[in-house]
């Protein structure tokens, strides 16, 4: 093997090597729309959550289900 053979060989190597380390960098991060989009659904499990809370926590509701447990 020529030395010519051995510097494409390191060329090729180091390039895709740079592609894979760029792949790898980038593949985890989401897109500013998905981000939005996450934020809104978590607000609205937020209320959601806010409301059944308040639910739970009335003494209306304690009372049901104290009576239905006899």
């Amino acid at each position: 093997m020529g030395p010519f053979e051995i510097a494409a060989i390191a060329i090729i190597g180091g390039l895709g090597y740079s592609a894979y380390d760029s792949y790898n960098k980038n593949k985890g991060k989401a897109g500013d729309k998905e981000v939005a989009e996450l934020k809104s659904e978590i607000d609205k499990m937020k209320q959601r959550i806010a409301t059944l809370e308040s639910i739970v926590t009335d003494k209306s509701y304690q009372l049901k289900e104290q009576i239905n447990r006899l």
